[in-house]
């Protein structure tokens, strides 16, 4: 009789190193046929999560890549081999807790054994074949404080606002508000750590570009995260950003982009029906076009609404951040290249974006007391 692993290693050698359909076939029906390698299968699948975090991977990178490349089925499988193997995994810090709490739901069972032991076998061939990233490293800094999670609640909820209003006036006073709480938390943690004795250490995380039109995204992502006093490095292949900053102004830049994304895309949806309204058909061109125009324009209002906040006390501090930020993208990083954005060629498409950004946005705000 064919032992529990000799039969999860026929069944890799033949589909995990292959990558035709036969292979996997056969994979697939050595598996379908033991059940008792079930259990050896799910352990090695943790040991392949393992190694992903290895090589710098993070839960919410690893199912963003598998629902660009796979399907739901899974995805669905992945999250359930990372809850398992984060039971043996240690503490990784704030956001990595955050990102295994948004982990999909578990899998359904209801597929026959092939159907499984093939979907099985697909996700495993993408995480062995997953390439090395910048380690982000874990966590170690101070945990925010009640204040500062009171901040980003209400930070929170005023976004949420703005993008479930149907009502533009009033998606811009919440974000311009939103905007002002972010930039005034933003002063207030760079003051805390020039009186620090040991300030924090700038951190980074990653922040999701998915198509379409990424490349538009990209440049909304990097002007927020520049009025954020951040730094953004993109990776076009893989289909997220690294930002790199101090952490209450990487909570900013995560919250910010994610509502002014969700804001582009309605507007561009209404100018899209207003363009079909007066008879003209517009295209990926006109999408592609009118994100550029939009990020184009907030990447402008935010920078000039983030100045109104620095004073002349304020500059020390905040150049001696930027150093640190600096210093850790260029660890990071040591070699970055610069890309033109294609595809803006709709001059209707850049005049509706640039006036949805004008909509969205940020007004200037009080200075701090």
């Amino acid at each position: 009789m064919t032992s529990t692993a000799s039969t999860v290693e026929r069944a890799f050698g033949a589909a995990l190193y292959d990558d035709t359909d036969t292979g996997l076939d056969t994979g697939a029906s050595l598996l379908a046929a033991d059940s008792t390698a079930d259990a050896e299968l799910a352990l090695r699948g943790q040991e392949f999560v393992a190694a992903a975090w290895r090589r710098g991977w993070q839960p919410a990178d690893v199912v963003r890549l598998v629902r660009r490349e796979l399907d739901e089925a899974h995805i669905r499988l992945a999250a359930a081999l990372i809850r398992a193997q984060a039971g043996r995994d240690r503490s990784r810090g704030r956001r990595w807790a955050a990102q295994l709490e948004a982990l999909p739901a578990e899998p359904v069972t209801d597929a026959d054994r092939f159907s499984h032991a093939t979907a099985v076998l697909e996700l495993y061939r993408l995480l062995l074949r997953l390439p090395t990233l910048e380690p982000l490293h874990d966590e170690p800094r101070r945990a925010a404080g009640p204040a500062a999670s009171r901040m980003l609640g209400r930070i929170r909820a005023l976004l949420a606002k703005a993008e479930a209003t149907g009502y533009p006036e009033e998606a811009e006073a919440l974000s311009a508000k939103a905007q002002e709480l972010m930039a005034r938390h933003s002063v207030d943690e760079a003051l805390l750590a020039a009186e620090a004795p040991a300030p924090d250490t700038p951190g980074a995380c990653r922040i999701g570009v998915e198509p379409p039109y990424e490349q538009a995204k990209a440049v909304l992502l990097d002007a927020v995260a520049t009025a954020n006093h951040c730094r953004a490095v993109w990776n076009e292949p893989l289909g997220f950003s690294t930002v790199v900053g101090f952490e209450g102004d990487l909570d900013a830049v995560e919250l910010l982009y994610t509502s002014l994304l969700v804001q582009a895309t309605h507007a561009m949806a209404k100018a899209e029906a207003a363009q079909r309204a007066g008879g003209r058909k517009r295209t990926k061109t006109f999408r592609q076009s009118f994100l550029a125009a939009y990020a184009h324009r907030v990447g402008d209002r935010l920078a000039a609404a983030a100045e109104t906040q620095v004073t002349q006390d304020l500059l020390p501090v905040l150049a001696t951040r930027a150093v640190a930020v600096t210093g850790r993208l260029e660890q990071l990083f040591p070699e970055t290249t610069t890309t033109r954005l294609r595809g803006v060629t709709d001059a209707a498409g850049w005049t509706e974006g640039t006036a949805a950004a004008d909509r969205a946005q940020v007004r200037s705000r009080h200075r701090l007391p």
